[in-house]
């Protein structure tokens, strides 16, 4: 039976096509092959009929450039997918629905403009859920085909965990990064709200878009993260202070890890609930500080404050499609923009109010326990056998809410033998060191489960 999983390590790839071990043709033509060989089946790309001929193009094009070896860039020759709400020059932007694509045009997104530079090829458009809100598209999750791949952001992680790319650009408004990279077991990487300029992406809620990407490991969404961030400083030297908690680190250097114990962390169902209680003691086991700290026990409360500001933003973003194309809009997607159509400006303002006064204690409540890093499930558990959903996105949305970064980190199966997620969430503007602290646990991770 033909497998529909792949591993390509981005690290490994861009290594060898910046050393001539491989040239961009070479990737082009193994990403293609397995794009036709398999995503009939997971359907993680917007179909393009001339994809091939436009990559080996782009290759010859590469080729053509500069011919010292050791002046290559960082993802020379790479393949990438990019998600369909991000404006790419050359190929349209559908965004999962049906509105007629000139509509939805716009300039190439600066995200895109950085991975040109850095020598990347643009695969093709991913699939996202209509408007990146929560009508999926056509992907299946290649672990399973009959369940979901999770959302919004569902091509680009199957894309990565089948094997078509080894780096793909995804979205998070709440949980569309994270969630994915769950469910179809590969490594999902949000930064700090803001990190990545936003620009040429259509909007869902603007005061939570966040880019992000997916690799097979951390040391690929580390690579990625380096060429897309903006002011990259490079692998953390530690983790304290740098990791925005201002804590020491601890034993031999390790983050200490706050489990978020309450109303929020008793959303997961049990499956997520007892492989997380098996992490926590596979890390206390190596060495890993892991302190529980109760807080948002006012978590309904947050979730409505979040729902608020959401849904009054996507009713603007949308309000001139909208007037236009409603009636060729989704039934969910159509509900989440007439939801938010009432909210007036008031109960905006308040909600935002609330949101910084959420985002203050969070932070008090990470130093006053004097810990580095959350962790939780990265999703209430494994992908569901529903392709009419995109999954829950509720284990995500404090940590969006607050705007800070995130990383999902593959950590065993469910007995269905799904893939579950572990969350780990930094320090505002500490990207360095979350994903420097990823870096260990999943090495944590990996030796455990042996």
């Amino acid at each position: 039976m033909q497998t529909l999983l792949g591993h390509l390590s981005l690290v490994q790839e861009a290594a060898s096509l910046r050393d001539g071990t491989a040239g961009p043709a070479d990737a082009v033509r193994r990403c293609c092959d397995r794009i036709d060989a398999i995503d009939s089946r997971v359907r993680a790309f917007v179909p393009e009929p001339e994809r091939r001929a436009r990559l080996l193009a782009a290759a010859r094009e590469l080729v053509a450039g500069p011919r010292d070896v050791a002046g290559r860039p960082a993802l020379y020759g790479i393949p990438v997918g990019v998600k369909d709400i991000v404006h790419v020059d050359g190929l349209p932007t559908r965004a999962g629905a049906t509105l007629p694509p000139e509509v939805l045009g716009g300039a190439q997104a600066t995200v895109v403009d950085r991975l040109r530079a850095a020598g990347a090829l643009i695969a093709g458009k991913t699939v996202t859920a209509e408007f990146a809100v929560t009508a999926p598209g056509p992907t299946r999750n290649p672990h399973n085909l009959a369940h979901t791949p999770g959302g919004s952001s569902s091509g680009s992680a199957a894309a990565v965990a089948a094997g078509m790319v080894p780096l793909a650009i995804g979205t998070q408004t709440i949980g569309s990064v994270i969630r994915p990279a769950a469910y179809c077991g590969v490594v999902g990487f949000k930064p700090t709200y803001g990190r990545i300029p936003i620009d040429g992406v259509i909007p869902n809620a603007v005061s939570f878009d966040t880019l992000g990407c997916y690799a097979t490991d951390v040391a690929g969404v580390a690579l990625a993260a380096s060429v897309l961030c903006d002011g990259w400083r490079g692998a953390a030297a530690g983790t304290g202070a740098d990791a925005g908690a201002g804590a020491a680190p601890g034993a031999a250097g390790r983050p200490v890890l706050g489990v978020p114990v309450g109303p929020y962390l008793e959303r997961a169902d049990a499956v997520a609930l007892r492989a997380f209680a098996e992490q926590r003691e596979l890390l206390r086991a190596a060495g890993y500080a892991v302190r529980e700290v109760p807080v948002m026990d006012d978590f309904a409360e947050i979730v409505e404050q979040l729902f608020t500001m959401n849904r009054y933003e996507v009713a603007r973003a949308h309000a001139e499609w909208f007037a236009r194309f409603g009636d060729r809009y989704r039934p969910e997607t159509a509900a989440a923009v007439r939801e938010g159509q009432p909210i007036g400006d008031a109960d905006y303002e308040a909600a935002r109010i609330r949101r910084a006064a959420f985002r203050a204690r969070l932070a008090a409540d990470a130093e006053a326990a004097g810990i580095d890093l959350w962790i939780s499930p990265s999703a209430t558990g494994p992908a569901p056998a529903d392709l009419t959903t995109t999954g829950a996105s509720v284990m995500c949305l404090p940590w969006s809410n607050a705007g800070l970064p995130s990383v999902s980190l593959p950590a065993g199966r469910a007995s269905s033998g799904l893939p579950l997620g572990l969350q780990l969430v930094g320090g505002a503007g500490a990207d360095e060191a979350l994903l420097d602290a990823a870096a260990g646990i999943e090495g944590a991770l990996r030796e455990g489960g042996r």
